[in-house]
């Protein structure tokens, strides 16, 4: 976890990488959420990570509510994600897009499927308006209703 280092930003995102924006948070995610990946053992063994920092991260994800504990019969817990932590998934799968598009030379290592009908599942961005798909360069961010008058001065 990053800790409060953004205090002068409003800004959801910025946010947002104080919960998950450590390397290994979005990997724990992923393996939760695509690999139905709950206890400890899995994500130490499965990712190589060192258990200190794993306790670490998980302990935050259940302070942030992203995941909560489920004892189970052997004494030990298991991490189950929230629906806060489920949602999670469609950053990982934007992610994971922009990754096979610019990082992954020899093609996407995993593919996406809808697991009732086998479609491929994609994130994509639509006008509510007119339901277009814009390119980033056309999409303007504009004040919401938790602007302060800081936030509002800042570029858009």
């Amino acid at each position: 976890m990053l800790g409060r280092l953004y205090e002068r930003e409003n800004c959801s995102a910025a946010r947002a990488l104080e919960l998950v924006g450590e390397r290994w948070s979005l990997l724990i995610v992923r393996n939760a959420v695509f690999a139905g990946m709950t206890r400890f053992s899995e994500f130490e063994r499965r990712l190589g990570i060192a258990p200190n920092i794993l306790a670490k991260r998980l302990e935050g994800f259940v302070s942030a509510g992203l995941m909560r504990p489920r004892p189970t019969g052997d004494g030990a817990n298991e991490y189950v994600l929230t629906r806060k932590g489920r949602e999670l998934g469609s950053v990982i799968m934007a992610l994971t897009e922009w990754g096979d598009r610019w990082e992954a030379p020899d093609g996407p290592p995993i593919l996406f499927e809808h697991g009732e009908c086998g479609g491929a599942v994609h994130v994509s961005t639509s006008c509510a308006a007119c339901g277009e798909s814009p390119e980033m360069a056309d999409v303007l961010a504009v004040p919401g209703p938790g602007a302060t008058p800081e936030s509002e001065r800042l570029p858009h």
